[in-house]
């Protein structure tokens, strides 16, 4: 449900549109659709109400400031990269000043690495989309993959005692004491080999 719209108005109109899409059927004349006139959406920026955005320029497009971008984490919380963040959500304010940061950096001749330096002054570590590989931080690169090495060779030595372990009782159970031949007249086996001939097959 929309916000400012109750229970019983959405019903009101839900009705109304109902009835009027079954007057239409019944020709012109059959009833008008009501519209909500009262309620209106919500702003997320009255001051951006009727103002041209700010224009497209190349560095918002260059490959090198994306890259950058996304190796550094938006501040609104989103969880999402500078650029993806400033890409995707156009409600966020953050992450357009965040951008026009990395520019102004960059146009003041700063390497890559010293603008994520000057990132991490600012904001901290949690900036970095990624932690950086020294420390403690090696654990959180190196221990998943350990994990899943472990777990691999453990599945394949249970799998391997499993086998062992069945063709071992399998080799301990007595065989199974073979049948006497069925009682079968030789019309009856003549008949049952004409009945298998004719299988499809």
């Amino acid at each position: 449900m929309t916000p400012g719209v109750s229970r019983r108005d959405f019903l009101v109109l839900a009705i109304g549109a109902a009835g009027a899409g079954a007057g239409a059927g019944r020709g012109a004349g059959g009833g008008a659709v009501l519209q909500d006139t009262t309620s209106v959406g919500r702003v997320y920026d009255p001051d951006r109400a009727g103002r041209a955005q700010a224009p497209v320029t190349a560095a918002d497009n260059d490959k090198n400031v994306q890259a950058l971008e996304k190796r550094l984490r938006c501040s609104c919380g989103c969880g999402l990269d500078i650029y993806t963040c400033r890409t995707t959500d156009f409600t966020c304010t953050y992450s357009p000043a965040l951008h026009q940061q990395v520019l102004r950096m960059l146009g003041e001749g700063k390497t890559e690495q010293e603008v994520i330096d000057a990132f991490v002054a600012q904001y901290g570590q949690v900036v970095l989309m990624s932690p950086p590989r020294r420390g403690f931080n090696l654990l959180g690169y190196f221990v998943p993959g350990l994990v899943l090495v472990v777990a691999a060779l453990g599945l394949v030595w249970m799998l391997r005692r499993w086998t062992r372990e069945s063709q071992v009782a399998a080799s301990a159970m007595p065989a199974a004491p073979l049948r006497p031949p069925p009682d079968a007249s030789p019309a009856e086996l003549e008949r049952l080999r004409d009945e298998l001939d004719r299988l499809p097959g």
